[in-house]
């Protein structure tokens, strides 16, 4: 039965003057009129106009062959405006044996992603963002040993992250936010993964501190559930440019040492960490955001070299050190938030002049604020911390 379809198919191909250097092999044309069959423009796209299977399928939009066989599937053309595509993605995508990219642009494709995937064997690229794949990962996508990038965000994924993900060799990007996933992080192996983002998911879990590799650049954990202490885990990040930690649960102290890295973004806000914060070294980071804490101690001098310093909502104390105080003044601290401490005093004139460029709060600490000055609306109405508390915390 097979080989009389291979063969009607080959007739037709024929039929209609293809030459035959440019026939692609019957499997993957097979696959392509499945995969079409599955698919469909949504209102305003013409995405498969060019799909007609009386031509070489080579031509068509979004195809990529080398010789008889296609290597890359790029569907939907968002350059052209395309809003995307609808339908579910035919299992008959795991016999392009040759592909080695796939992507879908955002749109409305439902459904699992199909296990058959992982028969394409050398598929390096899988991009599937901002669609409505349910379901959860299949472990087989771990038998794909060349897959350097998986991006299925913004979809509704539910499950856990298979441990076969995080043994993928040559994994580079990992983008997997904006879902529905559960479980914890697995581990991962691979020396050359640069980016993990799974923000917004329902994760949950002791990240161990070998589970995430020296060489990540990227790594974003908001809006989940995450549990224990983290100084072991940034210590061995010494190449981050970004980290988003905000609001979890973990615990502990943060290493003093992760401020002396080329950090570019840092966000840790509205977890529960406790402990005090100890820069090893004057601190470069144009923005440092860790509201919503539970930090604790005093502040250190050499967090005023930063530009936007977001310390708000913590449970800091003492005096707030002069060199802050001067370099708001000049102009070299642009964002200065500290409301919602336990801090007791701060040196600074009541005619002072704070530039126009330069925000800063102060309110609900254990002191009477020297400078009246422009708070976020979420700081409240109330200027001073109760003394019952301050003299609680004290003690």
């Amino acid at each position: 039965m097979r080989f009389a379809t291979l063969f009607c198919v080959l007739l037709l191909l024929l039929r209609f003057g293809l030459l035959v250097e440019s026939i692609i092999v019957p499997v993957d044309f097979l696959a392509l009129q499945a995969i079409r069959k599955s698919l469909d423009d949504l209102p305003g796209s013409n995405f498969f106009d060019s799909w007609d299977f009386t031509s070489d399928p080579c031509n068509f939009a979004g195809v990529y062959c080398d010789g008889d066989k296609v290597t890359a599937l790029n569907l939907g053309d968002p350059r052209a405006g395309s809003p995307g595509l609808s339908g579910r993605i035919d299992p008959a995508i795991g016999k392009l044996s040759a592909l080695t990219e796939l992507s879908i642009v955002p749109g409305r494709i439902m459904g699992s992603l199909p296990h058959t995937i992982s028969q394409s064997k050398n598929l390096r690229f899988l991009a599937i963002s901002q669609n409505f794949l349910s379901g959860e990962i299949p472990a087989s996508l771990g038998e794909l040993r060349g897959l350097k990038t998986l991006d299925m965000s913004y979809n509704q994924l539910t499950g856990s992250i298979p441990p076969s993900i995080g043994s993928l060799p040559e994994l580079s990007n990992l983008i997997l936010c904006h879902n529905h996933l559960n479980g914890s992080i697995p581990q991962f192996l691979s020396q050359s993964l640069t980016r993990i983002d799974l923000k917004r998911n329902n994760l949950t879990g002791i990240i161990s501190p070998t589970s995430l590799p020296p060489s990540l650049q990227y790594l974003s954990l908001a809006w989940n559930h995450l549990t224990g202490p983290v100084n072991r885990v940034l210590l061995r990040l010494n190449q981050l440019n970004y980290l988003d930690l905000s609001l979890n649960r973990f615990t502990g102290a943060i290493p003093g040492q992760i401020f002396t890295f080329p950090i570019t973004n840092l966000q840790l806000q509205r977890n529960f960490f406790y402990g005090v914060i100890q820069p090893a070294n004057q601190v470069t980071i144009p923005t440092v955001d860790l509201s919503y804490n539970r930090f604790s101690g005093e502040l250190s001098p050499l967090l005023s070299n930063v530009q936007n310093l977001y310390l708000n909502n913590n449970r800091f104390t003492g005096q707030v050190p002069v060199s802050f105080v001067d370099r708001l003044l000049a102009s070299n601290i642009q964002t200065l938030y500290l409301q919602h401490n336990f801090l007791t005093g701060i040196q600074i004139s009541p005619a002072a002049d704070i530039p126009v460029s330069s925000s800063l709060c102060l309110q609900y600490n254990c002191m009477v604020l020297p400078v009246q000055t422009p708070c976020p609306v979420k700081a409240g109405l109330q200027k001073t911390r109760p003394t019952t508390q301050c003299n609680e915390w004290r003690g």
